[in-house]
C-alpha cells in the first residue's frame, strides 16, 4: 500500500509497511525512568525509523493537554519508542491501512 501523502519536497509517497515495535529492555532498565512503557506497539510506516516516529506521534502530548511545560515546549522528543535502547523494531509484513498506529497491547 501506498502513503496517499506527499512528503515536504513533493516527490512521490514510498511503500508502506507493517512494524512491530516491542520492549528491548528489561522492566528494571533505568532508561525506562526518562519515559514511560507502552508495551507492544504495531504501526504502518515507510521504514524502521519512520515507525519510531510514528509511535511517538501517537502518544499524548504535553502540548495536547492543560499540563505543564507549556509555551510551546513539546515532549515529543522524549519518547520511548526513539530509543533503541527501549524499543525494538521489526518488520511485519506489509501495511493494513494507511500510516500510523495499528495495534497497542500494554499488558
Amino acid at each position: 500500500m501506498l502513503d496517499p501523502t506527499r512528503d515536504e519536497t513533493g516527490t512521490e509517497p514510498g511503500l508502506l509497511h507493517a512494524f512491530r515495535l516491542t520492549p528491548a529492555a528489561t522492566p528494571e532498565d533505568p532508561n525506562w525512568d526518562l519515559a514511560p512503557n507502552h508495551g507492544t506497539v504495531e504501526v504502518n510506516a515507510l521504514s524502521a525509523a519512520d515507525a519510531r516516529i510514528v509511535a511517538a506521534e501517537a502518544e499524548v502530548d504535553f502540548l495536547d493537554t492543560d499540563a505543564l511545560p507549556g509555551d510551546g515546549t513539546t515532549t515529543r522528543h522524549a519518547s520511548a519508542f526513539r530509543s533503541d535502547k527501549l524499543y525494538s523494531v521489526q518488520r511485519i509484513g506489509p501495511a493494513r491501512g494507511e500510516r500510523g498506529m495499528i495495534t497497542v497491547d500494554n499488558r
